[in-house]
């Protein structure tokens, strides 16, 4: 079973990215910063007062496209404005998506605020966004086991990436989650762009269910 785990970057290398999505074809696709903006496709502008993005406008349809045999859960964790090509504000959702093969079952589905809680933004927040975490249980029935699989997109911080007592608080929320969500024999994966340092104590934390950390240093 190939799980699949990353930052979608809301769809500014969308070309590149479609491209790989078809040629990895995944069993689960786990994408974090994904964008919907209802009734508005092709490309929106995105700001926050430090950075300024192309974004795609309905990054979910997008991939959607791509992968027409997955079926899809979006979670918003925030909403905020984008400016179409001409310049026309639009209200973009943005959070996170998991895609699963139409062949496997969805048994379950979970999911918290691990930071925050859903905001409605009349300018885009430079700083401590909100953050949802999602777990789904899933019957692979060629490998003939249940699988919990869980991700998220971490807290960001301007400061860096090292521990602070929210990102120790977003870890016991993700523990929560993913300890309620799983059950025992399950295969449990927990992955996403955690924005966090190798020594985090949050791989001891999350370690506390039995997880291993697979990434360690690696860039």
């Amino acid at each position: 079973m190939k799980i699949v785990s990353l930052n979608a970057w809301g769809g500014a290398v969308f070309e590149v990215l479609d491209t790989w999505l078809r040629a990895i074809d995944p069993d689960v696709l786990c994408l974090q910063e994904v964008t919907r903006t209802p009734g508005l496709g092709g490309w929106t502008h995105f700001s926050d007062g430090e950075r300024s993005l192309p974004q795609r406008a309905n990054l979910l349809d997008d991939v959607c496209a791509a992968l027409p045999q997955h079926q899809t859960v979006f979670l918003a964790s925030d909403a905020g404005p984008v400016a179409d090509a001409e310049g026309a504000s639009h209200r973009q959702d943005f959070g996170i998506a998991m895609f699963i093969r139409d062949t496997f079952a969805i048994v379950g589905h979970s999911s918290a605020f691990v930071h925050g809680e859903y905001t409605e933004h009349t300018q885009w927040a430079i700083e401590d966004r909100p953050r949802v975490a999602h777990a789904a249980r899933v019957v692979d029935r060629n490998g003939d086991r249940t699988l919990t699989i869980a991700h998220l997109h971490g807290l960001r911080d301007p400061a860096g990436k090292a521990d602070t007592p929210a990102r120790q608080a977003q870890a016991k929320r993700l523990r929560t989650l993913v300890a309620d969500a799983s059950v025992p024999g399950d295969f449990v994966a927990v992955c996403g762009d955690m924005n966090l340092l190798p020594d985090s104590e949050t791989f001891d934390i999350l370690g506390e269910l039995g997880l291993v950390d697979l990434v360690g240093d690696a860039d």
